[in-house]
């Protein structure tokens, strides 16, 4: 099945009248933007005041999420696609979250930001996999992502051994957290492609909305629901970094949803691998740490990996093309992603 070509904006600004490349930096400025507030206010809340409720927070952005949601002007009777659609990509994008953000009260960050950066690779062999898309990518582009994921590990490995937090209950997190990544991405590129008149504020709102239930049941089981209410209660200053957090990553969710409608689930995952890199370098700029030979050469293999991954947007600024797997699919299967 062809994807066709939809219009599309990312907050008013029109995207599909520019070139290829322009449609990229756009979608990615707003993506950087948006989470690297988020990575500052993370770091504030779990290291600064100990607070490590990565559900509730979760649960308490997804609220934040539907009334900026309303704010834009979106309301369920413009969805294309329906409810059921969204239940399994939901789980997994709450389940995603909260694992991640649970996992800071194990892992510091560093060390969670090592095995973060490895999702570019799981993302692109899932996309194999996912209905609908039967992806199967060139051999520069597994390159790139292997020169990424080594550059970024090397980088944090350089940092990690000054400030060590590892556990084996967050390397269980956030190895969940990757496995359901590798889903994600695939999975709302897919909903995109079988439907193009899917638009960003759609895919957010309805898994967010499906999502949201996922989160009360490990709430509960933990206790953390009652913990993180009366803590946040006794702090009520909290509320408002997360509600200013989750106003941040709102613009770096919907420029994200841009980019895997546009570019697909792989391209995107390497660009929010890039961004740890960049937030990597921007903490060792801003707080001025020395930096060795070997965040020289994970640096190095970082900017060879970007760089590979961007020469196919170059030239005649078409978009890159996918070899899609063949596949005995029958017309149910392409019927719904999920």
């Amino acid at each position: 099945m062809e994807k066709e070509e939809q219009a599309r904006s990312l907050f008013g600004i029109s995207l599909s009248d520019k070139p290829i490349w322009k449609q990229f930096l756009i979608c990615s400025a707003g993506f950087f933007f948006g989470y690297l507030v988020n990575g500052v206010c993370e770091e504030y809340v779990y290291n600064r005041l100990q607070f490590s409720y990565g559900w509730y927070f979760t649960f308490v952005q997804g609220f934040v999420y539907l009334f900026l949601i309303y704010l834009q002007g979106f309301t369920p009777k413009q969805m294309v696609n329906p409810w059921k659609t969204y239940v399994k990509l939901s789980a997994v994008l709450m389940g995603s979250h909260g694992l991640t953000k649970g996992s800071l009260a194990f892992l510091n960050y560093p060390a969670q930001l090592m095995f973060k950066s490895t999702k570019v690779l799981p993302v692109m062999v899932m996309g194999a996999f996912i209905p609908g898309l039967r992806r199967k990518y060139p051999a520069h582009e597994y390159v790139s992502a292997v020169l990424l994921v080594v550059g970024l590990i090397l980088f944090t490995l350089a940092d990690a051994k000054t400030s060590p937090n590892f556990s084996v209950i967050g390397v269980v997190m956030i190895s969940g957290a990757l496995v359901m990544d590798s889903f994600l991405g695939n999975l709302q590129e897919a909903i995109f492609t079988l439907n193009p008149e899917t638009t960003q504020m759609e895919m957010l709102f309805c898994s967010t909305v499906v999502g949201l239930p996922f989160l009360i049941p490990p709430m509960l089981v933990t206790g953390e629901l009652f913990k993180a209410w009366n803590s946040c209660s006794q702090h009520l200053y909290v509320y408002g970094v997360l509600v200013f957090e989750a106003m941040a990553t709102f613009i770096g969710q919907i420029s994200v949803l841009s980019l895997i409608a546009i570019f697909g689930a792989a391209t995107t995952a390497m660009v929010t691998t890039a961004r740890k890199a960049v937030t990597l370098l921007l903490s060792y700029l801003i707080f001025t740490k020395p930096l060795t030979e070997q965040h020289g050469t994970g640096l190095l293999l970082i900017a060879m990996g970007i760089t590979l991954k961007l020469l196919p947007l170059q030239g005649d600024g078409s978009k890159p093309v996918y070899k899609r797997v063949s596949t005995s699919a029958t017309s149910e299967d392409k019927a719904s992603p999920v």
